[in-house]
């Protein structure tokens, strides 16, 4: 939910320690921590959907929420495309002393994406069945798909705006009420997730209405703050609406809109290759190995922006010792959560996969069991591409954060899975990760290299 370039003040604690006698490796640890938790919490509640999803709904309504998936990530990249550079622009403002130009700024903004929004929104319910084609929905999954997109898509709006809303509370300076809200709809997701669709057997659509409203709890935990709350630097005023604004707020943006964005490209791909292949039993497997690979990704996601404002904040005081040695502390946390994922992941392969497929089923259990330990190889070098990612942008070196973004994201992933889909059948797609993962590396030591800057001596 974080997103990579929002670091546009520093927080508090950074400034009341410089000069202090906290150390750096305490400061780390003390930003990388909550970084992850956050990180965790919004993917663990997406997990537990799936869960319920899979033991009550059925598989096939397993694989109807991954068909859909690439949806919800345009959401959510839409929302940062606005957001991050608004967030950055306003902070700049504030920093300035332009306290009524901020304003002004954050009421444009938001009310130029809640009209967006809206449209979104109305157009997925409406046009939700030809949606559902265009994402691969088949013949045994269309009406799950639709079903799910409507609903979903009913409160897009609020996906939207919250998520919006979540970055703006962090430039605020209020990260705990950011952690707080995505939380309290965890929770709530949960609970309803249990009521909906345990108890009143709703299927996958009461796993859609309980992800709806938790949205909506959210955003309404976010936008009290920004309407009631005396402490808050943000306030909503009458503004002029000046489109000019946004020459500077989307390429600010586009770095982490292309980053989201490009789960839901690579979920699409995926999955269409995966049908035409192997057929929905594939898409099933791929599934389970989305929801694994989303909390993994996560973790390394945590510590990149964990390490973010440490490095900003060194960029500024051009102190290169501490850049190197928060890089280094960040691949030392990388290292040891790559091993951890991995070697947790092959071995409790058969005990992850149970949780979300009956072993029952002993054809799509096995295959499925067989497919994520060769996809898992792919946890020991990904980490290392997003710290790298995340350090650019901190580094202020946007144009190689997004190269690598747009490999990780698009380019090499995509080139790798129809080369290896088409040389090797299913055995190929299991792999791509893990390939797409290796070249990347490749390109983030040559890019490392040529940004000299941060770590000469």
């Amino acid at each position: 939910m974080c997103s990579p370039l929002d670091f546009s003040i520093i927080p508090r604690f950074i400034l009341i320690q410089k000069g202090g006698s906290m150390s750096l490796k305490r400061k780390f640890i003390r930003f990388v921590l909550p970084s992850i938790a956050s990180m965790l919490v919004f993917n663990l509640y997406t997990m537990v959907d799936g869960i319920f999803i899979a033991n009550y709904a059925g598989e096939t309504s397993l694989a109807a929420v991954n068909l859909a998936m690439p949806f919800i990530n345009f959401m959510f990249a839409f929302s940062l495309l606005l957001s991050i550079g608004a967030s950055t622009l306003i902070s700049i403002h504030r920093g300035a002393g332009r306290t009524e130009r901020a304003n002004q700024l954050f009421s444009m903004n938001t009310a130029v994406l809640s009209v967006l929004a809206l449209f979104i929104s109305v157009s997925c319910v409406l046009f939700a069945q030809p949606l559902a084609v265009f994402l691969g929905a088949g013949s045994d999954t269309l009406n799950y798909v639709t079903e799910y997109l409507r609903i979903i898509g009913g409160f897009g709006f609020f996906f939207i705006v919250s998520y919006s809303f979540e970055v703006l509370i962090k430039a605020d300076g209020f990260p705990q009420l950011s952690t707080f809200g995505v939380l309290l709809g965890a929770v709530t997701n949960i609970v309803l997730d249990a009521l909906f669709v345990f108890g009143f057997h709703w299927g996958l659509a009461g796993a859609a209405w309980a992800t709806g409203i938790s949205q909506l709890l959210t955003f309404l935990v976010f936008f009290s703050h920004f309407l009631f709350s005396r402490k808050t630097h943000f306030h909503f005023t009458r503004f002029t609406l000046d489109l000019s604004q946004y020459q500077r707020i989307v390429p600010i943006g586009i770095a982490d809109c292309i980053t989201e964005l490009s789960a839901g490209v690579i979920v699409f791909a995926f999955n269409h290759q995966i049908l035409s292949i192997i057929g929905t039993s594939g898409v099933v497997s791929y599934t389970v190995m989305t929801y694994v690979y989303n909390l993994v990704l996560m973790a390394f996601v945590g510590i990149a922006q964990g390490c973010q404002p440490l490095v900003s904040y060194a960029v500024g005081q051009q102190d290169s010792k501490t850049i190197k040695l928060v890089y280094r502390y960040g691949l030392t946390a990388v290292a040891l959560t790559s091993v951890l994922c991995f070697g947790g992941c092959w071995i409790f392969t058969p005990q992850i996969v149970s949780v979300f497929i009956r072993p029952q089923e002993t054809a799509l259990f096995g295959s499925t069991v067989a497919a994520f330990r060769l996809y898992s190889f792919c946890f020991l070098i990904m980490g290392y591409n997003v710290l790298t990612s995340g350090f650019f942008v901190a580094l202020a070196k946007p144009k190689a954060a997004l190269t690598l973004s747009l490999a990780r994201g698009i380019v090499v992933i995509l080139a790798c899975l129809l080369a290896m889909s088409s040389a090797f059948g299913a055995l190929g797609i299991w792999l791509t990760p893990t390939v797409s993962e290796g070249l990347c590396l490749i390109l983030s030591f040559i890019l490392l290299i040529k940004a000299k800057s941060w770590a000469a001596a």
